[in-house]
């Protein structure tokens, strides 16, 4: 009679055993296909303008000459990285508006190009530097009210 009820018992080990099994099984399958809703939102930030700064230009700025260099640093002041695609240089007054030389002197024969243009991402309050550079075109007329001219130079990062 002992045998028997160990008999049962072990059969009674061996069912509950199962239900518990399929249980956790049953369970476990309900966790990994459950499906569920829900919504949230997320807000973009905004460009910022890029700030450009210019060191004083090195090198002789003569009719015929070389030029002089100038190098600039633009730099993203904003909360995200922005993308720089390019600098361009022009003979401007610091507002944009075309600058005027005094006396004979003439605007045009003057050009400002970027020789080395900064381009890519620039982290917040990361910056590229690049370098411009100036000439006077050496022309048939007299130049000398050219000497001694403050050629403003108007930087836009974009």
């Amino acid at each position: 009679m002992e045998r028997a009820l160990n008999r049962g018992k072990k059969r009674l080990a061996v069912i509950l055993a199962a239900v518990l099994v399929m249980t956790g099984v049953g369970v476990a399958f309900a966790y990994w296909t459950s499906t569920g809703t829900g919504d949230g939102s997320a807000l973009t930030g905004n460009s910022v303008v890029f700030t450009v700064t210019s060191d004083p230009p090195e090198g002789t700025l003569a009719p015929g000459s070389a030029g002089q260099t100038v190098d600039f640093t633009v730099t993203n002041p904003g909360e995200g990285t922005q993308n720089l695609t390019g600098v361009t240089v022009a003979l401007a007054n610091d507002d944009g508006t075309a600058w005027v030389p005094t006396g004979d002197c003439l605007a045009t024969d003057y050009t400002a190009t970027v020789t080395d243009s900064p381009s890519g991402e620039i982290a917040a309050g990361g910056s590229l530097s690049g370098t411009a550079t100036v000439t006077l075109a050496n022309t048939a007329a007299n130049q000398d009210d050219c000497q001694g001219q403050d050629v403003p130079l108007y930087f836009t990062a974009s």
